[in-house]
């Protein structure tokens, strides 16, 4: 067969790939054999819609990694159509491209004892087509549909994540599945939701997260290398793991991992994650990926709207100031808790905190002293009571809620507040303790601190007048 003459045929940029075989019967080198010229011509570098590593034009029969960064779900594509005879088709954005592609391939039956053949032939394209998106096989379109279904109809958004996440796991027939979120700007992460086979000797992920897991997060992006996933299913892609992120590759070896599958979440042009699933069963590769590819294109929409929600639920009960919450906050709280919206604690604490002395500092020094003032004793009070519900009830009162705290504990840090606070030249407080071991009304044990911390500082204006509003 003339392959030039054959590629020509086609409108579409197509070129003939090759896969070298190999004796034990894997694969070896990747080449473009030929390609037609709107092929060809993507290569010209005044006209290419795509950046190549090499700028003198495309020459056939090189390796597809003299034009292109090596891409092991590229050569997974390519080795299902040459090798294993399998029409494929994709339709992928990878980060390092602004382009998205709409890819197919098909199998072709050439004697060569040397070389696997098939057609590829690509469709680009600066926004997605929504259509082509949904242009998938029935098994996958019920799957995604029905993790749609979950995520839309949900009133309890982690609930709805565990199934998910345990959903795809027994799709994939992997021993685990995770979702952890990351936020590179402030170098966080967390753990979603994960999934774990039953009587798989796996760790759960909370058993490694810490502040410094966000690096290792980061270096998986540097691993995918700007595809738009990873798929590790055999010996070969682990040793390129291996060659990419040595520390990684010690840590799957470590944890017995033969084969995974990592999708970063995307939302406006941001990784708010991840999502992987490990050991899972590689003779559906194919499907598990087109599955993944669409399903995290959901999930990840999902994710940044629940972190929305989650960021302007914090920006109306949080004190912008003190970063503390707020009245609005306390008062829905209590609310809670008189109707019966949460169980009754065992032990109600409540301390009422007022700060001494802030009305002269803002007529003599200005408001901004008195701003950092007030930020001093929120930071004071929040390193006191650490594991208590600190409010800031306006101006320049404080309340912590204490449930199901020992009298003793709550009491001795009480104690420490007023020792610090007799001292005029520190951050000062009058303090109204209230504590009812009985669990009683929240708003009976409010009043009583209240009145008590009234009491107190009237008790310090007495000692220092001067100090006295006017």
């Amino acid at each position: 067969m003339d392959l030039q003459e054959y590629v020509d045929q086609f409108d579409s940029m197509t070129c003939i790939m090759s896969v070298e075989k190999k004796s034990d019967g894997s694969y070896g080198k990747i080449r473009i054999e030929v390609g037609n010229p709107a092929y060809v011509a993507s290569f010209d570098k005044a006209n290419a819609p795509i950046a190549m590593k090499d700028e003198n034009g495309f020459v056939p029969g090189c390796e597809y990694t003299t034009y292109l960064p090596k891409d092991l779900n590229f050569e997974h594509f390519v080795v299902a159509s040459a090798v294993n005879k399998k029409p494929m088709h994709a339709y992928i954005h990878p980060d390092r491209f602004p382009v998205w592609f709409n890819i197919f391939s098909l199998p072709l039956n050439i004697d060569d004892p040397d070389k696997y053949y098939c057609t590829y032939t690509q469709e680009l394209s600066s926004e997605a087509n929504t259509e082509q998106m949904t242009n998938l096989s029935a098994k996958t379109t019920s799957q995604v549909l029905q993790t749609c279904i979950k995520l839309r109809s949900s009133t309890n958004f982690l609930k709805t994540m565990d199934e998910i996440i345990h959903d795809i796991r027994i799709a994939c027939e992997a021993s685990y599945c995770c979702v952890m979120l990351t936020d590179f700007k402030e170098r966080t992460c967390s753990l979603l939701s994960e999934d774990i086979a039953v009587g798989v000797p796996q760790h759960s992920l909370k058993s490694f997260l810490d502040d410094s897991f966000i690096e290792y997060a980061q270096t998986w992006l540097k691993t995918i290398d700007g595809s738009n996933c990873l798929v590790i299913q055999d010996k070969n892609d682990m040793n390129e793991v291996k060659l990419r992120n040595p520390n990684w590759y010690r840590s799957l070896k470590s944890a017995e991992v033969e084969s995974i599958v990592l999708f970063p979440l995307q939302y406006n042009g941001e990784t708010v994650g991840f999502i992987w699933a490990t050991n899972f069963d590689t003779k559906d590769t194919d499907r598990i990926k087109e599955t993944l590819e669409l399903t995290t294109f959901f999930i990840a929409s999902e994710i940044a709207n629940y972190q929305l929600l989650q960021r302007l639920e914090m920006l109306s009960s949080t004190d912008l100031l003190t970063g503390v919450m707020n009245r609005n906050a306390m008062n829905n709280r209590v609310l809670r808790m008189v109707t019966g919206r949460e169980r009754k604690p065992e032990s109600i604490g409540i301390v009422f905190a007022d700060l001494n002395g802030l009305k002269p500092v803002n007529d003599k020094e200005g408001h901004n002293a008195g701003d950092c003032l007030l930020k001093e004793a929120a930071l004071i009070l929040k390193l006191t009571f650490e594991g208590c519900e600190i409010y800031r009830a306006g101006g320049d009162e404080f309340v912590i809620i204490a449930l199901d705290k020992p009298r003793k504990e709550i009491e001795s840090l009480v104690e420490k507040i007023r020792k610090d606070s007799a001292d005029p030249q520190n951050v000062s407080f009058a303090v109204g303790f209230y504590y009812d071991d009985k669990g009683g009304d929240i708003r009976v044990a409010m009043r009583e601190a209240d009145a008590l911390m009234y009491e107190d500082k009237k008790q310090y204006y007495d000692r220092f007048p001067e100090l006295r509003r006017k």
